[in-house]
């Protein structure tokens, strides 16, 4: 895989310490896990550190339970999700967790809480996760800035007490930062039996001058560690200092040394044999690559050969973006997404397999059709839908949903081709050979991807109401101008034209949905796709009456035989009950 040759250059010095200090138990909790290899890639190094609340029954164990559980689950995620996305569902679930331990006292300041500070160094970025009173800070140029709000609220002159922490409610509310790393870098990790008693003057010079080695680190901890008690600090005391020695590149060379070990297949053809795969037929060629249908000369099984195009091997970028394919491949599973086949015995070449599902792609069915029925469009849309929510599961976009990726057989449509995909967690890991944002097919790509805005998983809702209108129509609802816009002024000027002007049969609410699917501004999408779902298989009568009343205005006479053909359906209805 891309990823797992990917060879990380990220060194970190490290140095933790924890002491109860003048207080007979320590509710402190600290923790570091520095990963090797794929992990470190994929996931990054985490220290965390937290206080649990002295005034709380099970503080230490919050504390504790906090730090463990989040090393421990932060690194079970996905890898292809995205640092936010990873951290802010383990924290959700620890969350929930302490506060529910907390219920079984009768006072909630008896429960589970404690704070909680987190820094994860992945590739060139740290990104931070912070609730509470501990503190993390940066040492960089001979600045030490505090990088993290106290959650604390004043009572008095002299009382303070915490507004945020786990296990207080089950609603978490995280401070989240991401922040661009320099070699050299140093992070100071403190509870608050430190900092409350070190001004940032102090600390900055107890740190001065570079440690190069973790045991050297370990003994400035301690000297911080003395520095707080002789200035008279009561509580538990806690620190950890992590240097970055040097950023998480990859050397082009090393990646394309490991990524190009396997040569690039020779062009193929019905007849010719690949480790064991025999051509059937050629299905696709393009200048990029090149599609097989092939069989396995030992065993009865027919599956599809993805092959890289020999215009691109000296291509580091392509050739990362080809195994991606695969990688991605193999975490998405769901009935609506074609299967990864692994390859029986060593591959001796560069290539992939996918399951062979029988079956014309939409494109070319709508070729055969032009349009298909209402019932038959929604019913493939919710099963592509079903697929695109596997993808966004993993924090992951398609981005290049068309009828040509849409196979359709008799058990269903399945999603086809992770050429274009976005894997958030992947995009984060910066190398010589980054993965870029990649757009699909211009005519179904919303329009952020044009403008340069965030994407989202509603990039992939428009592409896919795309889909569900050139289904019911044979057409594009912008026409020809949508592939020419490419200002945000082109893209407001856009005229949609409803779908039922195009096939009749088309419900107004049904286009309603639509319309909101594609609207131009992401922000008036729906938010999620099982939304959008809902809406296409129950009528929202809000989109009834906008559409009506425009179509009253706009199209009489298709109102009026809209009316028309309703109440010819109504009187044969009214017809039958009288005869029986």
């Amino acid at each position: 895989m891309a990823i797992e040759n990917l060879t990380p250059k990220l060194e970190l010095v490290v140095g933790q310490m924890t002491s109860p200090g003048l207080k007979p138990a320590n509710e402190d909790a600290v923790g570091i896990r520095i990963p090797t290899g794929n992990l470190l890639a994929t996931k990054g190094a985490v220290a965390v550190i937290a206080d649990g609340v002295s005034a709380s029954e099970g503080g230490k164990e919050a504390s504790e339970t906090a730090v463990t559980s989040f090393l421990s689950d932060y690194f079970s995620t996905p890898d292809s999700w995205a640092v936010k996305t990873s951290g802010v569902k383990v924290l959700t679930a620890l969350n929930r967790w302490l506060h529910r331990q907390g219920h079984q006292f009768l006072h909630a300041e008896k429960g589970y809480i404690t704070t909680f500070s987190a820094l994860i160094i992945k590739s060139c970025n740290a990104y931070i996760f912070h609730v509470g009173d501990s503190r993390i800070y940066r040492l960089r140029n001979s600045e030490l800035e505090q990088l993290t709000t106290d959650h604390t609220n004043r009572v008095g002159e002299h009382q303070r007490y915490l507004g945020r922490a786990l296990g207080i409610d089950t609603r978490l509310d995280v401070d989240f930062r991401r922040l661009d790393l320099q070699a050299g870098d140093r992070f100071l990790l403190t509870t608050d039996g430190v900092h409350n008693w070190l001004k940032a003057r102090e600390l900055l010079s107890l740190m001065e001058g570079n440690s190069t080695d973790s045991q050297r680190n370990e003994q400035l901890c301690r000297r911080i560690i003395d520095a707080a008690l002789a200035a008279g600090s009561d509580d538990n005391l806690s620190i950890q200092i992590i240097e970055v020695a040097e950023l998480g590149q990859a050397e082009a060379g090393d990646a394309l040394i490991q990524l190009g070990a396997k040569p690039f297949p020779p062009p193929l053809a019905p007849g010719h044999s690949l480790d064991g795969w025999k051509v059937l037929k050629i299905i696709n060629e393009s200048a990029r690559s090149q599609v097989y249908l092939v069989e396995h000369q030992d065993q009865d099984i027919r599956a599809v050969m993805k092959t890289p195009s020999i215009n691109y091997e000296e291509d580091p970028a392509y050739i990362e973006r080809f195994i991606l394919e695969e990688w991605i491949g193999t975490r998405v599973q769901n009935p609506h997404v074609v299967k990864i086949v692994r390859p029986m015995g060593n591959r001796q070449f560069l290539y992939y397999l996918t399951e062979y599902v029988p079956g014309p792609t939409l494109a070319q069915l709508l070729r055969e059709r032009t349009q298909l029925s209402v019932v038959d469009s929604c019913n493939i849309i919710t099963q592509v839908a079903s697929g695109l929510r596997a993808f966004h599961r993993r924090d992951t976009l398609h981005q290049d949903i068309k009828p040509d990726n849409i196979i359709y057989s008799e058990n269903g449509v399945k999603i086809i081709d992770f050429g274009s995909t976005y894997i958030a967690g992947i995009s984060e890991i910066s190398s010589s050979i980054r993965q870029e944002r990649i757009q699909g097919t211009l005519d179904y790509c919303a329009p952020e991807y044009k403008l340069d805005g965030p994407i989202s998983p509603r990039s992939d809702q428009f592409s896919l109401a795309i889909l569900l209108y050139e289904l019911l129509t044979g057409k594009h609802p912008f026409g020809p101008a949508y592939s020419r816009a490419t200002t945000k002024k082109d893209f407001l000027k856009l005229q949609y034209r409803p779908a039922f002007e195009l096939n009749p049969l088309v419900p107004v609410w049904l286009d309603g949905a639509i319309a909101k699917a594609m609207s131009i501004q992401p922000e008036e999408r729906y938010d999620a796709l099982s939304e959008f779902i809902h809406d296409l298989t129950h009528p929202n009568p809000e989109f009834g009456r906008k559409r009506n009343g425009a179509l009253l205005e706009n199209h009489p006479e298709i109102f009026w035989k809209r009316v028309a053909l309703a109440l010819l359906f109504s009187n044969l209805v009214l017809l039958v009950l009288l005869a029986r």
